[in-house]
């Protein structure tokens, strides 16, 4: 395979970590999206073109390359252990967000008390666990999806559960960038897997966006968490009031 066709991959790869569409970043290269289509299908594009795409990913054609050579597709879930470590040490976990995020060092040391050494060693743990590669000047590239999905039951899915649920709910959700909707109604078997479509396709949304403002400052952003949930439920408090079934 030339080197031209495992770069070409290696940017399909890349887009699809970063949740980006071949429409948004025909939007963003201002081509069409047949074109964009055209030239990953026909694994052909000039030097120039490479570049601009790079730069929409935020990544240099040195961090293409390795990404090519490695060849592989990035994680989509964690292990238990990975996701273990996470929970036992917040430091770490709020360093693997940073990282995914794309938050330069720059801006980590002047949001977060860190100094430069402890900084240093939460990337190197991260490394070590695999879930990020230490690149030269601290900076990290994610070895995961940008908004992989956590492992049902998993330990970070049982700490947010018993933990950070509390935390998420504990204010009001009633400022301008707020939203909580509670919605409970009775749908057939059809309906509710719909529903559960329409859920999936605001997750990959979300990542898009996430995608498109990547290489916007921090603070140029706003950190923002979804709950996005759905199952057979009735509220416990009417419990008392339904007849035993037969």
């Amino acid at each position: 395979m030339s080197l031209s066709v495992e770069l070409i991959d290696s940017l399909k790869r890349c887009l699809r970590a970063q949740g980006v569409t071949y429409r948004e970043l025909a939007a963003r290269l201002k081509l069409s999206e047949a074109a964009v289509k055209r030239m990953f299908s026909r694994r052909a594009m000039s030097l120039v073109r490479l570049e601009q795409i790079c730069e929409v990913l935020n990544i240099g054609l040195g961090e293409l390359g390795a990404e090519a050579s490695r060849g592989r597709a990035p994680l989509e879930q964690l292990d238990a252990a990975q996701e273990q470590a996470l929970v036992d040490d917040p430091a770490l976990m709020l360093a693997m967000f940073l990282t995914i995020n794309r938050w330069t060092q720059t801006d980590v040391m002047a949001h977060f008390a860190f100094t430069l050494p402890e900084w240093t060693g939460l990337l190197v743990r991260l490394d070590r666990l695999g879930i990020i590669e230490l690149l030269p000047g601290n900076r990290g590239r994610a070895l995961t999806t940008r908004n992989f999905r956590w492992r049902t039951d998993g330990p970070m899915e049982r700490y947010f559960r018993h933990t950070l649920l509390g935390d998420f709910f504990a204010d009001a959700f009633d400022g301008e960038q707020d939203a909580l909707l509670l919605l409970s109604g009775s749908l057939s078997p059809d309906g509710v897997r719909q529903i559960r479509q329409r859920l999936h396709e605001l997750a990959r949304e979300f990542d898009g966006l996430l995608a498109r403002d990547a290489g916007l400052t921090a603070d140029e952003r706003v950190g923002v968490s979804l709950v996005l949930a759905q199952k057979p439920w009735m509220l416990q408090v009417f419990a008392p009031y339904r007849r035993a079934q037969a």
